[in-house]
């Protein structure tokens, strides 16, 4: 059961921040982008962002489960260190990329400043997830 547990996190984690990894190609286009193709781009965008938020649920319940079945306690340094990520990156998220997205979508919009916000958003979100990620790998004992 913890390997396919283990399988399972691992691949949900990589699902989690593959698609924002191809991403970064796409904000010239949408830069450039006229507004009938911007419009096929977005949804793209807002896909990508829809199944890494599927993933981390995945990610989330395998890791409680993990945890569950191993020696590990919620107390564990490393463990109270993701969470923490974790809760800041749901509020980041929440925040980042759907509001934006919208507002790219307005005939007015200033589409350099927006894609430009985006990058940062993907940029420090994926710092997020690679902190979360090396806290679940390394294990540091903080304390």
């Amino acid at each position: 059961m913890y390997s396919l547990l283990l399988y399972v996190h691992i691949l949900s984690a990589v699902a989690s921040i593959g698609p924002f990894l191809i991403l970064f190609p796409l904000l010239p286009k949408m830069r450039r982008a006229t507004q009938e193709s911007l419009s096929h781009y977005v949804p793209m965008f807002k896909y990508a962002v829809r199944l890494c938020k599927h993933a981390g649920h995945v990610l989330v319940i395998s890791g409680a489960l993990l945890i569950w079945i191993t020696h590990w306690t919620w107390l564990t340094s490393w463990v109270v260190m993701t969470l923490v990520v974790m809760f800041g990156s749901l509020f980041f998220i929440a925040r980042a990329f759907s509001p934006t997205l919208r507002k790219i979508m307005e005939p007015e919009a200033d589409k350099e400043a927006l894609t430009a916000k985006l990058r940062l958003n993907l940029i420090l979100y994926l710092i997020l997830m690679l902190l979360m990620m090396w806290f679940m790998v390394a294990k540091p004992e903080l304390w």
